[in-house]
């Protein structure tokens, strides 16, 4: 449901989007996801969010990053935090939902229409707030994957649901084979 004279902005839970694209068993291609929303209407913005290992040598997303800043993303990024759990496992926490929050907030005067890349229940309040800006919002994420990936109640209040598996053929690509190359992939947990 879009209209090709829309201003479109696209907000992306790097996180979120990368764990329900595995669950189904692809990854996404960033170029043709970009290209798909292109076409679908006047592509405003595109944001990326996600949390960094700072003080990794090598963090596996850096790569993707960079990609994708170079490549006409918005690219909004923060430390991850790293915690040991009360089992001694080492945690990564990396939330950007407020972020999200104040640019989807901050740009909606001039948009007509909000695609939003994640399930997490927690930005239901942000989709209500947006429609009564008059800002339409579609959500991408997942029914299809064991548990699913989208909060009932964030899928209900979006004008419009877009299941992640059907986008499958538009924007994925097959997961990579493990190699000795270094794989590109969010490591940052949603919590």
């Amino acid at each position: 449901m879009f209209y090709k004279d829309e201003r479109l902005a696209l907000f992306i839970d790097g996180s979120n989007l990368y764990a329900a694209a595995k669950s189904l068993g692809f990854d996404i291609d960033y170029k043709l996801l970009r290209q798909e929303f292109m076409r679908r209407g006047k592509l405003v913005r595109a944001f990326y969010y996600t949390a960094l290992l700072e003080n990794d040598e090598y963090s596996p997303i850096r790569p993707l990053v960079d990609w994708l800043h170079y490549n006409g993303f918005s690219m909004v990024t923060k430390p991850a935090k790293e915690y040991t759990d009360s089992q001694g496992r080492r945690k990564v926490k990396g939330n950007m939902d407020i972020e999200l929050t104040v640019d989807a907030m901050e740009l909606a005067p001039r948009v007509d229409h909000i695609v939003l890349f994640s399930g997490d229940g927690d930005f239901r309040p942000l989709v209500e707030s947006l429609q009564r800006q008059g800002v339409r919002v579609s959500v991408v994420s997942t029914i299809r994957s064991q548990p699913p990936m989208i909060a009932d109640e964030l899928r209900r209040q979006a004008d419009n649901f877009i299941e992640l598996e059907d986008l499958r053929d538009v924007i994925g690509r097959p997961p990579r084979e493990p190699s000795a190359e270094p794989r590109v992939r969010e490591s940052a947990s949603n919590d």
